[in-house]
């Protein structure tokens, strides 16, 4: 069963501001993007969980932390840790951190929630449980893990 996931990447140019810095809205689609990846290194897609369109993992909490700047062309990664893992929802922790130009420097830490909806006929969303095919392969960080993480530590030591 799987509780962590780690991503690198570099800084486009796109992603920065005027200052030269990354847009603090980039932080979240970092966060999404390692989310994805580590649904598609468990065999699934965000985008439809259980193979079926009416499905789908809506964000209802999202928080992100700002620590220090990341500019363009800085080399980061993204720490995934599933926080909680119930019968409706995932909660992830993540922490970011930039790997290049040296020294390695603490960026952000952040959290996002999600819950397993199915679409109505009518439109609306009700909540139902993660489909036991994904529910059996995630589960939740041990706590000293989760601990590392807000401590700063992105990656085991």
């Amino acid at each position: 069963m799987a509780y962590e996931f780690s991503l690198t990447r570099r800084v486009e140019f796109s992603e920065t501001d005027m200052a030269g810095i990354v847009h603090f809205s980039n932080y979240l689609r970092y966060m999404e993007a390692a989310e994805h990846a580590f649904f598609r290194q468990l065999g699934f897609s965000v985008a439809s969980p259980d193979g079926q369109e009416d499905l789908g993992l809506p964000r209802v909490h999202v928080a992100c932390d700002y620590l220090a700047p990341l500019r363009f062309e800085d080399e980061f990664e993204v720490t995934l840790l599933v926080e909680k893992r119930s019968t409706r929802s995932i909660s992830y922790r993540f922490g970011l951190r930039r790997l290049q130009p040296t020294p390695q420097v603490e960026v952000a830490r952040g959290r996002i929630v999600v819950v397993c909806v199915r679409r109505q006929a009518n439109g609306t969303f009700q909540a139902v449980a993660l489909p036991k095919p994904l529910a059996a392969q995630i589960q939740a960080a041990p706590r000293s893990r989760l601990r590392q993480l807000q401590a700063g530590q992105s990656r085991r030591r």
